[in-house]
């Protein structure tokens, strides 16, 4: 017999990826997924997988190389972000298009915050894509969603750990996915094939160049100098979310937390889906075989 279970997908921008990984890993094992609250990258997997899509966005993501991640950088100009988003949605368009939150076949919250209001809001009906599109706009990088008078931004800025939503939900566990956990059992590092490796390396080589030619991201010869504003807004955005996420845990404690290391990646490492969700998958079997422990009465 399956279990009913509520998941909370946190946010961790390109570690996101893992989320694929532990989504498979509970299917795999029996758990029904009856719920889902997600924050950024998790209301995006977190929506993919209750529109019944995500096995389509992980056969993209998985071709994924420098050039077609350049082409859906539509740079902007203006003073709210530096990438407009839009060529990323269209690309999104089959995935999302005319899907309401409230037809889903499973109940799903998206996070959001209101930077008029300054607090989280809970989008649980309407557009699956708008409310996507809100949870992901991560301050100075993707433009904000004005909407009326209010400025939606990235859901992780106030609760990367959106549990919260999910406490009605009359469930047998709540699990939750932490992007940003600082202290884990190790991981085994996954074997990513020559091919991929390959493209990988390339497309880090690339995007390097590009980010130290900008200004974003300083010579590997000057970073024990001088750290680049990527790397600066990379740490700081890892630092706030880890911090924020212990908050979130201990305020609202799911029944098993999957662990994916913050060091996994940056945040912008969207080249990296492969491994990424091999590490979900790992993480995924590593905490279940801690709970079952657990429920057994042995000692871990």
């Amino acid at each position: 017999m399956s279990k009913r279970i509520s998941l909370i997908l946190s946010s961790g921008g390109a570690r996101g990826y893992a989320h694929i990984g532990v989504i498979e890993q509970l299917e795999k094992a029996g758990y029904e997924i009856v719920s889902i609250s997600g924050s950024s990258m998790g209301a995006l997997i977190g929506g993919l997988y209750a529109a019944g899509k995500l096995q389509a966005y992980k056969e993209w993501v998985l071709t994924l190389d420098f050039m077609s991640i350049i082409s859906l950088v539509d740079f902007s100009f203006s003073a709210g972000g530096m990438i407009k988003g839009e060529r990323v949605f269209e690309k999104m368009e089959p995935f999302l298009k005319g899907i309401k939150i409230e037809d889903l076949p499973i109940k799903y919250t998206a996070v959001v915050t209101d930077l008029t209001a300054k607090k989280e809001i809970w989008f649980q009906e309407g557009s699956l894509r708008d409310a996507i599109r809100a949870s992901i706009a991560i301050p100075t990088i993707f433009t904000p969603v004005i909407s009326g008078d209010r400025i939606l931004v990235d859901g992780g800025v106030l609760n990367p750990m959106p549990v919260a939503p999910t406490m009605s939900d009359h469930v047998d566990l709540r699990i939750a996915v932490n992007l940003n956990a600082s202290h884990t059992r190790p991981l085994k590092k996954p074997l990513v094939p020559k091919g991929e490796q390959k493209k990988q390396q390339e497309t880090e080589s690339r995007f390097a160049t590009i980010l130290e030619k900008i200004g974003l991201r300083k010579n590997k010869k000057k970073e024990q100098e001088e750290i680049g504003r990527f790397d600066m807004l990379n740490r700081t955005l890892d630092t706030m979310q880890s911090s924020l996420t212990r908050y979130k845990i201990a305020s609202y404690a799911p029944d098993l937390l999957v662990q994916i290391p913050a060091s996994s990646c940056r945040f912008y490492d969207f080249h990296k889906a492969y491994e990424l969700i091999a590490i979900g998958q790992e993480a995924a079997d590593q905490a279940l075989v801690k709970y079952q422990q657990q429920q057994k009465g042995g000692l871990i």
